[in-house]
């Protein structure tokens, strides 16, 4: 396939455009509003927005559509730009607010009313509701919509003022009341709110609504192709209708695509926002949330999420992705640039009778077996280790190729060893094996051709560095949490498992991901671990455990 067949349908239109001449250079904007923190959904929309324009050497706007003040705030304006970077994208001197063109969008609507095409309502909101009909009854026509052009101007001009409180009139466009799309049906320009706004200040008592806004916003900026989710298609006419009307000196052209659905999330921000309020999460930024942030802090790489969105596609056809398609996008990167470590998560101890009580070995470990350049480190290895619990098992079945009752396995860098003896407390719980080791099967002397199937990592118990690692799954057990009545009756309720740790002693500076051999990808928390406490998080797995229940979850979402 040539480059030309493998381009998605927004990017046919644009190289068109640009092969016809019909632009010299291509402006897209990605036009977040600052009333949450961005999640998945969004990531679609920045590598595309941001893609397209880089690909054809043009330029890409992050505007802040800040048009409703009382959801909005510089922390959430803050979170989008820090999201933005980090995704590897920057838009340079082009950073603009909705808000920087109140001025103008407030001289548009003044023109509007001057050209008879919109009025002020005095209905109330509730009214507003039942004139607008329904799907399959018309709307009808407001008492005040014929208002003279002079009323109009007079009571918009007092608005502006401050003279009226919040709801006493609205200004709506005049279009259609019997209009087959809701969205044509006199919808609203500018509403009264008496609210600071988080970038304009106390300078507006009106604001304008979005679907007003972000077209002329478009026209200002000159952006030539605005890209937006499928949800704005049945918006499409009215944001061709207020171009048409206005006529600004740069037209643009609204394409819609379908959003980015991602199996066991939710991301409707008022959803997420509640998860938070709640405290079912401890933030926007809780490793388990959708949002950037949340992805960040857990460890997903950028690349990772970039390349999730390259192999999900840009389409016209909603669709619900599995998560283990991202989560394979995440180890296919981490498998190449995490280095390997030695770690404990569920400690059991083993003591080698057999070992001197003092002695302290050193052994070489690769650093990453599929890549030499990684370099070796060296490892203490003493008379008592921690292995993993899930590594012996004591009535084992057949093909159980790890520790059990005299059985043998090779320890990652080390010897072979026996287990000779498992002791108990007096709850019958295991607590300590006794072991055997064999001096003659140290790795990588070759003065021993003996085998055994089974090869367990460990840690030095005189050495082990102590810490708090947090597992975590997926915030809900089905796979379009959106379909439930209740997001809370299908909370996960194993969405996160913490434990207490033996690392290896070159993770006690831990700074980046890494792979703990046999366990998976884990990294620092970007929170609490920089407070000064030993916290890691798990990344994800080495394999995917839920792919077979995905599947079957989302084959029966489809039917």
């Amino acid at each position: 396939m040539n480059d030309i067949e493998a381009r998605d349908f927004i990017r046919k239109i644009i190289y068109d455009d640009l092969e016809s001449g019909k632009h010299d250079e291509i402006v897209t904007r990605f036009p977040p509003e600052p009333n949450g923190y961005l999640h998945i959904g969004h990531v679609m929309a920045i590598c595309l927005d941001f893609g397209v324009a880089a690909e054809t050497g043009g330029r890409t706007f992050l505007r802040l559509d800040d048009t409703n003040p009382g959801k909005e705030s510089p922390e959430f304006v803050q979170a989008i730009k820090d999201d933005v970077h980090w995704l590897g994208f920057d838009w340079g001197d082009r950073l603009t607010h909705a808000s920087d063109y109140f001025d103008r969008l407030h001289e548009s609507a003044i023109t509007l009313i001057e050209k008879g095409v919109a009025y002020v309502d005095s209905l109330t909101a509730e009214e507003i509701r039942e004139y607008r009909g329904t799907l399959t009854e018309p709307g009808k026509n407001s008492p005040y919509r014929d208002r003279s052009v002079e009323e109009n101007l007079d009571l918009f001009r007092r608005m502006y003022e401050g003279e009226f409180g919040d709801g006493k009139h609205v200004l709506r466009a005049k279009i259609d009341m019997a209009s087959p799309n809701m969205n044509m049906r006199d919808p609203a320009i500018y509403r009264i709110r008496h609210i600071p706004h988080q970038n304009a200040g106390d300078n507006w008592c009106i604001y304008p609504m979005y679907d007003y806004a972000h077209g002329l916003s478009d026209a200002y900026e000159g952006i030539t192709h605005s890209l937006c989710t499928l949800e704005f298609e049945d918006h499409r006419p009215l944001y061709d209708w207020f171009l048409d009307q206005l006529e600004p000196e740069h037209r643009p052209r609204q394409i819609e695509f379908s959003r980015l659905n991602l199996a066991y999330t939710i991301t409707s921000k008022r959803k997420l926002k509640g998860l938070v309020d709640e405290g079912i999460v401890s933030g926007w930024d809780d490793p388990r949330m959708p949002t950037i942030s949340g992805m960040r802090r857990r460890g997903y790489p950028p690349a990772a999420l970039r390349e999730f969105v390259k192999r999900a596609g840009v389409t016209k056809k909603d669709k619900l992705i599995e998560m283990g398609a991202l989560e394979t996008c995440v180890r296919d990167v981490l498998g190449d640039t995490a280095a390997r470590r030695m770690a404990v998560l569920r400690p059991l101890k083993v003591v080698l009778t057999n070992y001197p009580e003092d002695q302290v070995e050193s052994m070489e470990a690769m650093n990453h077996p599929g890549n030499p350049d990684f370099g070796t480190r060296e490892l203490p290895f003493s008379r008592e280790l921690w292995i993993e619990q899930d590594d012996f098992m004591e009535e084992a079945p057949r093909k159980f190729f790890r520790l059990k009752p005299g059985g043998e396995v090779r320890l990652r860098f080390g010897y072979i060893i026996r287990c000779d003896e498992v002791i108990k407390d007096d709850g019958g719980n295991v607590v300590e094996l006794r072991c055997s080791y064999d001096p003659e099967t140290r790795s990588g002397t070759g003065t021993s051709d003996r085998k055994v199937k089974g090869t367990i990592h460990w840690v030095s118990c005189q050495h082990a560095v102590d810490a708090e690692v947090r597992l975590y799954d997926r915030l809900f057990n089905e796979a379009n949490p959106n379909t439930a009545d209740d997001a809370h009756s299908v909370l996960n309720p194993a969405s996160l498992e913490i434990v207490n740790a033996k690392l290896e002693p070159s993770l006690a500076d831990l700074a980046e991901a890494v792979q703990f051999e046999r366990l998976g990808y884990f990294c620092p928390d970007s929170q609490d671990d920089a407070a000064g406490a030993r916290v890691i998080n798990r990344i994800v797995t080495l394999r995917d455990s839920w792919a077979k229940l995905e599947k079957q979850a989302l084959q029966g979402q489809a039917r």
